[in-house]
């Protein structure tokens, strides 16, 4: 039985969104879920609900920030039947190509965060997402007009970095951008045999010299916005 998301079997859809926010869960369950979704986790405030999204069975649960929060909630959204998960949430760009705003879907997630080797137990293991998901969603953004990118991306277990060099080195290695949860999912869901995609949002563009450029709040929730309405449609597909 799940000790952190205090649900039943049946409580969450095979299909489910993880965002690190438990008010973006929320808010993905309220805007973007068709009318009637039910809050099925509350336990220390990480958000859950199910509902519907074009009239197929999907959920959303928060997950928090880093490898170590987002991995509980991972095994035990997989415990609870999750079949597919579909990190939705933001990165920073690495790459000249990747814009403010443009979408992100990680093909691969090399591990900087040392939880996702620990628990694969392979020094060299290089987790991915599932490739039908990343060609759907490549897909669907493209048919919808955003900019997409999918490619190699980073997951660290570091947000404020002390080390200048890490973003250049990680760009010559060819990675789109870098976040913190994915390297975790795509980890979990190999051992498991489950699916996995994280689909992001351009929020801020990282530069060799340890300069960054912010995305503004509008420009933020708008590119988040459309992100999403893609990851609910990627989830059922």
């Amino acid at each position: 039985m799940p000790v952190h998301l205090r649900a039943d079997d049946g409580d969450y859809a095979p299909n489910i969104l993880c965002p690190g926010d438990p008010l973006r869960a929320k808010y993905i369950a309220e805007t973007f879920f068709d009318g009637g979704a039910r809050q099925v986790n509350g336990e220390r405030g990480m958000l859950g609900f199910t509902g519907t999204f074009e009239g197929a069975p999907i959920s959303v649960q928060s997950t928090g920030m880093g490898c170590p929060s987002a991995g509980i909630v991972f095994e035990e959204l997989i415990m609870l039947g999750a079949q597919r998960l579909v990190r939705v949430g933001t990165c920073g760009g690495l790459q000249e190509r990747v814009a403010l705003a443009d979408v992100v879907v990680g093909a691969t997630a090399s591990a900087d965060d040392r939880n996702p080797i620990r628990y694969a137990g392979m020094e060299g293991y290089a987790p991915a997402a599932t490739f039908t998901l990343c060609e759907t969603a490549a897909t669907l953004a493209r048919e919808g007009g955003a900019n997409v990118h999918v490619g190699p991306i980073v997951t660290s277990g570091l947000f404020y970095d002390p080390d200048a060099t890490t973003f250049g080195r990680w760009k010559r290695l060819g990675h789109l951008g870098v976040e913190m949860e994915a390297a975790m999912m795509y980890t979990i869901a190999a051992v498991k045999e489950v699916e996995a995609v994280a689909i992001m949002t351009c929020s801020d563009l990282l530069f060799e010299s340890g300069d960054t450029q912010r995305i503004s709040d509008d420009e933020l929730k708008r590119g988040v916005d459309d992100m999403m309405r893609l990851a609910c449609r990627v989830a059922v597909s």
